[in-house]
């Protein structure tokens, strides 16, 4: 007789979520419950980003957004962001394939895009909301608030590596 495996199992209860729903359910069917639990709490989505003109290319800076909260990794005013910091861009199921290029190489949403799976230290995964954290996959502790450092300085706090 061939024991098959148990499904895994949802690691951590989540009320008003579907188990798993990351594995089984398209971006665009998400709940908005569900769409807002992917974010990982790393942060990396608010750092300033440079994008070369002639090429495309995309590349990060240490400069956080000024509503970003360099130790939980948070927004700070979340609700009402687009308010306070009109250039901030809402991530939706909608502008997803726009946007994806320039969103953090371990960003939930972008992975799930790409039709990849999440990272075993995703909260999802992991069931502890700090796992990204131990993992060194947040920018907690090492950014820098974007008014302390002019625009025209930016390059100077470009991050190196992928992100």
């Amino acid at each position: 007789m061939t024991r098959r495996p148990h499904p895994p199992k949802d690691p951590i209860p989540r009320e008003g979520l579907r188990p798993r729903f990351w594995e089984r359910v398209p971006l665009r069917n998400m709940a908005p419950k569900e769409w807002e639990a992917l974010c990982d709490g790393c942060g990396k989505c608010c750092l300033n980003k440079l994008e070369d003109p002639d090429t495309g290319e995309v590349v990060f800076t240490r400069i956080g957004c000024r509503l970003l909260d360099d130790e939980t990794c948070r927004c700070g005013n979340y609700e009402i962001r687009k308010t306070i910091v009109p250039e901030c861009v809402v991530l939706t199921p909608g502008n997803i394939g726009e946007i994806a290029y320039w969103m953090p190489r371990t960003c939930a949403y972008r992975l799930l895009h790409e039709g990849k799976s999440l990272y075993d230290w995703h909260p999802l995964i992991s069931g502890d909301p700090d796992s990204v954290h131990r993992a060194g996959e947040s920018v907690q502790g090492w950014t820098v608030p974007e008014f302390e450092v002019p625009e025209d300085d930016w390059e100077d706090y470009i991050v190196e590596g992928d992100l």
